[in-house]
């Protein structure tokens, strides 16, 4: 499978990120790193997860999908997400 980080900005005031939220979670294996970011682990191209989740947001919205790779990630996280990535970034 392939992990890709998922961000967005839903712009519209008092957005619902409860659909996008459930979305995401329909993925094989998730992590909810951030607000507004996760780590996604699919069988699906990051074109095909793109195009589930842009349903999910409005015009004015922002949605970025990149692949993560290891071992190119740094950061200052918790102990479970550096697990959970450890455990779904493979080389």
């Amino acid at each position: 499978m392939t992990v890709y980080c998922v961000s967005y900005d839903l712009n519209k005031t008092g957005q619902n990120y409860n659909a996008i939220h459930e979305e995401l979670k329909r993925s094989p294996a998730w992590c909810h790193l951030l607000d507004s970011t996760w780590l996604v682990s699919t069988n699906e191209t990051g074109q095909q997860l793109n195009d589930r989740l842009v349903h999910q947001v409005d015009k004015n919205d922002r949605l970025l999908v990149v692949k993560v790779t290891s071992p190119h990630f740094q950061g200052w996280l918790s102990d479970d997400a550096w697990t959970w990535i450890y455990q779904h970034v493979t080389a």
